[in-house]
């Protein structure tokens, strides 16, 4: 007799395919997502806000109502949608161009309202799908196709820390940064995604996570070193952590 020890999550759709590029980790991401869905038995009252970017598609991943936004302006959809409809759960699923770049006025002003809302955003450092240009949290040096020779501060500034700046707005609740290099860090990503999505549905704020996920394609890296410039390079600059978490809880 087989015990069942893994099986799919009901909110993510059992037929379809994902559009995204061979070794990046939004799948990982979806999967975590789409279990704690689960795990708080909250399928039937959550709404997902996509955007512009590698979330574009979202609808044919998840097994939920999906709404779509315009570049960078999911945080103002899902504060429509979560003031109209207080009682459901409303997340927003973003890439650091979206998020923390064109939309981070939107992101910044969502948390200082302190919206009953939860971001996930992911942070491959570029553009991913709309052709790797550079974006806020580009890192100095970095190659892309809007930077050949390398981002020079002098020219476009220096990273932008989007976990640390909204944690210093009131109305967050909980902000960190994680990784999904490894089998322990998802476990913490994932660790960190479920206390986002309980403040929420405890009523406290505004939840932030920022997830450092790869992009081989616009890297021109392979898969596996694309992991290793995530532990080596890119955590130096943006590094993990729990930036803010109004309950004390650990």
């Amino acid at each position: 007799m087989e015990t069942l020890v893994y099986k799919r999550p009901e909110s993510l759709l059992k037929d379809g395919h994902f559009t995204f590029c061979p070794g990046c980790g939004h799948g990982v991401v979806l999967r975590m997502i789409a279990e704690l869905i689960d795990e708080f038995n909250i399928q039937k009252d959550t709404i997902a806000i996509s955007s512009v970017g590698c979330s574009i598609f979202l609808e044919k991943f998840f097994n939920l109502d999906v709404a779509g936004a315009s570049h960078g302006r999911s945080p103002c959809v899902a504060t429509g949608v979560k003031r109209c409809k207080p009682d459901k759960f409303v997340f927003t699923y973003q890439g650091d161009g979206d998020a923390a770049t064109i939309g981070f006025n939107e992101t910044i002003h969502t948390a200082s309202r302190g919206e009953h809302i939860t971001t996930i955003m992911i942070n491959n450092t570029n553009f991913g799908m709309t052709g790797g240009q550079a974006s806020a949290t580009t890192l100095v040096g970095q190659v892309t196709t809007t930077t050949p020779m390398g981002r020079k501060p002098e020219l476009t500034g220096y990273p932008l820390h989007a976990a640390e700046i909204v944690s210093k707005c009131d109305g967050t609740a909980y902000c960190a940064r994680v990784a999904i290099t490894t089998p322990a860090q998802i476990r913490k990503a994932k660790a960190a995604l479920k206390k986002a999505f309980e403040v929420q549905l405890n009523g406290l704020g505004y939840g932030f996570v920022e997830v450092l996920a790869a992009c081989p394609t616009n890297w021109h890296m392979t898969p596996v070193d694309s992991l290793n410039h995530i532990e080596n390079v890119i955590e130096k600059v943006h590094p993990l952590g729990v930036f803010k978490d109004i309950t004390g809880e650990q």
